[in-house]
């Protein structure tokens, strides 16, 4: 299976710790358990094909992992909302919902409370993307947690993207709203689990 490059650093460098300690025979009962742990952030860095649905009108989610917010926006009340919590088990990809330029990318410092809690959409550490297709705007606001405390935004203002494209991710876990304006049909509810650049979960007018 592919793995997002970030992945990388983390992996090498806990295969080498899990070969000296092999080597080291005081300390060889440690390298099963550091080969473990870079088997897990390699399935943490996975990265799978996905493929939205043909439906050019329906947004796909930005990221896997179990709906906890669907609603009006607590940032900006003329839009609503749909927040995905993302576990350490869960793909960490961040995808594009639609197909839409870059219009505008905003970082804001912040804290690192649990991202399955109400707060972290307001108080954490966040990036917010604003991506526009004509005069359709969505944003997609990926939130750091507790864990890792790392966002990775691999895109920048005026690129274009696909429905489904990958644009970074969060390490390790996380959450990630979509922004969305009134007038769509949301197509899930909290507690539904869904696949980033595959699951639909809305339509657009």
């Amino acid at each position: 299976m592919k793995i997002a490059p970030q992945g990388f650093p983390y992996i090498v460098v806990l295969l080498v710790v899990a070969a000296a300690a092999f080597l080291i025979e005081p300390l060889r009962f440690l390298a099963l358990p550091f080969a473990a742990l870079a088997s897990f952030v390699a399935f943490f860095f996975r990265d799978p094909t996905r493929h939205p649905p043909s439906d050019a009108k329906l947004l796909v989610s930005a990221a896997d992992g179990k709906v906890v917010d669907v609603g009006p926006s607590a940032s900006d009340s003329s839009r609503q909302q749909i927040g995905v919590f993302l576990s350490i088990f869960n793909v960490h990809i961040n995808r594009s919902p639609l197909s839409a330029t870059v219009a505008g990318i905003r970082y804001t410092p912040g804290r690192f409370f649990a991202a399955y809690r109400e707060e972290a959409a307001t108080q954490n550490e966040r990036n917010e993307i604003d991506l526009l297709d004509g005069d359709f705007r969505v944003t997609v606001r990926q939130i750091a947690g507790v864990v890792a405390r790392r966002i990775v935004c691999a895109v920048s203002q005026n690129d274009r993207l696909e429905r489904g494209q990958r644009f970074g991710l969060i390490q390790f876990g996380s959450r990630t709203e979509v922004l969305l304006p009134r007038d769509v049909e949301i197509l899930v509810r909290v507690g539904d689990r869904v696949k980033g650049g595959e699951t639909a979960i809305a339509r657009r007018p």
